[in-house]
């Protein structure tokens, strides 16, 4: 006998569950706790299932049937109507996701899943660059909303201030958010793709760098003569010295160094070669280290951003202080300093096996065994204190003479 609405007001709690059927497959559930949910019956290939409809009294009985009709229609057409409820559900939580995700929460996601298998510098490379170069131009827009000539323009931006590599890097990551964003269905396509060619290839070679003695010689005089920042300018009077790669120098911490044994141990997870390394200090390394120590000591990192001590400078303060000298990036780059110093230190008659290690070059010979921080260190000594004293003597004098290998 079908319900009625007096019958189902009337319905109370009893010590079971217990059912008030309709017809059709409908049916009042109620609890011992006084709930009374509408449900439908059904089967599909022969195997029953059930569907809820609401609760009562929000879902009076006439609403109920409307609703138990419309699952019939969907099972007449040989639709599972349980199965069709959780598509139009899954839908619409991928249309929300689409609506309110912006590329920086995207990013941020993408970060968090890809940071675990990173080494801490890469980490935080990445999301400097993003942070800098992407954020403050798109990360407020829904990721689905942007198109390819946003993209481009933030690529743009950073070619314009002579960082072709940075902005081929970027571009490399911000494709990589967008497929992240197609998988996860907060996008359906990857503007950054079509970007693919709309960046010139770097050139073949190495970078940048003066390997010219008396050029080397200018370079240093102009390093000297650098009016902007401090701590810009002990970060590129230190980088010749040391000649470690951009990254490891800006991210330089104080609990790395031991002035007292003069030495620099960079942790492995920083390393390219995921190795510790060890820069042995100059008396002129020293000298910048401690003239710079009253300004950040106090802090983490030797050279922090400017906008906040928690953060390394960015990877383009080297590079844009080069330019402010008045060198292009076809003359010299940050990382060209390595390329100096390896040139002129095989020129003139080192270990080359002590150059390649203090540059933390990769072991090519596998037969060699496992990376070896120590090895060579302490001709490695006598090499950056020699290597220092030459830097000297092209800073103070005109005929340069090459500095003869200490034994």
């Amino acid at each position: 006998m079908p319900l009625t609405d007096a019958r189902v007001k009337a319905a109370s709690p009893r010590e079971k569950p217990y059912r008030l059927w309709d017809a059709h497959g409908l049916y009042l559930e109620v609890s011992p706790a006084g709930g009374r949910l509408w449900r439908f019956k059904y089967r599909v290939a022969g195997k029953e299932k059930r569907l809820a409809l609401g609760a009562y009294p929000e879902v009076g009985l006439k609403e109920a049937r409307e609703k138990r009709d419309d699952a019939r229609r969907l099972k007449r057409d040989h639709v599972d109507p349980g199965a069709a409820r959780r598509d139009a559900k899954s839908a619409k939580i991928a249309e929300e996701r689409i609506a309110g995700a912006t590329f920086k929460v995207l990013a941020e996601e993408w970060l968090a899943k890809n940071t675990p298998r990173w080494s801490a510098g890469h980490a935080g490379t990445v999301r400097d660059r993003l942070t800098t170069n992407v954020y403050p131009w798109i990360g407020s827009k829904p990721i689905a909303a942007i198109e390819s000539p946003a993209v481009l323009s933030v690529i743009r931006r950073i070619e314009a201030r002579g960082a072709p590599e940075v902005a081929r890097r970027v571009l490399q990551v911000v494709t990589q958010i967008f497929t992240y964003a197609i998988a996860t269905g907060a996008a359906i396509r990857n503007p950054a793709a079509d970007l693919r060619g709309a960046i010139p290839p770097p050139p073949k070679g190495h970078h940048a760098s003066i390997t010219d003695p008396r050029g080397v010689s200018s370079l240093l005089k102009a390093l000297d003569g650098y009016s902007g920042a401090f701590v810009t300018r002990c970060a590129i009077k230190l980088a010749p010295l040391v000649f470690v790669r951009p990254g490891e120098l800006r991210r330089a911490e104080w609990a790395e160094f031991d002035t007292d044994n003069a030495e620099w141990r960079i942790p492995a997870e920083k390393m390219k070669a995921r190795a510790v390394h060890i820069i042995p200090l100059s008396r002129q390394s020293l000298a910048i280290i401690e003239e710079l120590r009253p300004l950040t000591g106090d802090g983490k990192y030797l050279f922090p951003s400017v906008r906040s001590p928690s953060r390394p400078m960015s990877e383009n303060t080297v590079t844009g202080a080069l330019r402010r000298l008045g060198y292009t990036g076809e003359e010299m780059t940050g990382h060209g300093f390595r390329s100096m110093a390896s040139t002129l230190l095989n020129e003139q008659g080192w270990n080359r096996d002590a150059i390649e290690r203090q540059l933390a070059h990769g072991e090519r010979d596998k037969v060699r065994g496992a990376y070896n921080y120590a090895e060579h260190l302490p001709e490695r000594r006598r090499m950056m204190q020699a290597w220092a004293n030459y830097l000297d003597g092209l800073r103070n004098r005109e005929n340069v003479v090459p500095f003869l290998r200490e034994a």
